[in-house]
């Protein structure tokens, strides 16, 4: 034990050492200090993976059209792929905003994000799918695509995947934020930092919790309304914005407390 106590010792203070002396002249994203404002291999490896991901909505598919029909017949995935695209922009977003806080490259960070790597890449196709489906149920068949003859079971392992690999993305920005938390004393997070930390841990578990309930509903849910397991995920639009608008007036009256007492 006191071995393993040493060895995170000396863990921390490799990361401590690898900060300025002066924080407060980093540069600053409301309020944080961005200790990794320099691009680390591993987020360079991480968004390399995102343009792959998105390179295969595009192609996967089929070529370029090259001629009018096949053209107009693209221009119907046009939904699917910008709402694909909004989802991995979503989660691309928060391992930047993780990357630029906090420059983590240790073990437990690495280990995550190349978890989080493997996901994406599976996450992929289920995502497209789902989304095509969707459009296609909403729109009357005009738009996206439909999944073609397939089993009950089958068409519930589709959105059944689509959830899980929702789930998996939010819980591991949600694990790289935990690290960063536990972290907080060789990082030398002030109070604001602190605050931010834990409402990022906060916020991620609402994409965590869609992705659970959408789980959830892939499985009971009758074969002609399984289209919701997925649709459930823009509750996001409402949830996010109420959390956030919550946090901002939370870390206000913190703050105000901790002036006042000073």
């Amino acid at each position: 034990m006191w071995h393993d106590w040493r060895r995170v010792n000396k863990r921390h203070e490799e990361i401590a050492s690898a900060l300025p002396a002066e924080l407060d002249s980093l540069p600053r994203l409301k309020g944080f200090r961005l200790r990794g404002l320099e691009m680390t291999r591993l987020e360079t490896f991480i968004d390399a993976a995102f343009a792959f991901a998105i390179t295969m909505l595009v192609i996967a598919a089929q070529q370029v059209p090259d001629d009018i029909a096949t053209l107009l017949r693209a221009f119907r995935n046009v939904p699917t792929f910008l709402c694909s695209i909004a989802v991995i922009g979503i989660f691309w977003r928060g391992h930047w905003l993780w990357s630029r806080r906090y420059g983590l490259e240790d073990g437990a960070s690495i280990f995550i994000s190349w978890a989080m790597l493997v996901t994406i890449l599976i996450y992929i196709y289920p995502l497209k799918a789902v989304f095509g489906a969707m459009w296609y149920f909403l729109s009357d068949g005009r738009v996206g695509q439909t999944l073609g003859p397939s089993t009950d079971a089958q068409a519930r392992m589709l959105f059944a995947t689509y959830a899980v690999g929702f789930t998996a993305i939010a819980l591991e920005i949600w694990l790289l934020n935990l690290r960063a938390w536990q972290l907080r004393e060789p990082l030398r997070l002030n109070l604001r930092e602190r605050l931010l930390t834990l409402g990022e841990l906060k916020g991620w578990s609402i994409p965590t919790g869609v992705g659970i309930v959408s789980l959830i509903l892939a499985l009971v849910l009758p074969r002609e309304k399984l289209a919701w397991s997925g649709w459930i995920d823009l509750s996001m639009a409402i949830l996010v914005p109420v959390y956030s608008m919550y946090r901002k007036r939370s870390m206000a009256k913190a703050l105000g407390e901790v002036k006042a007492k000073s």
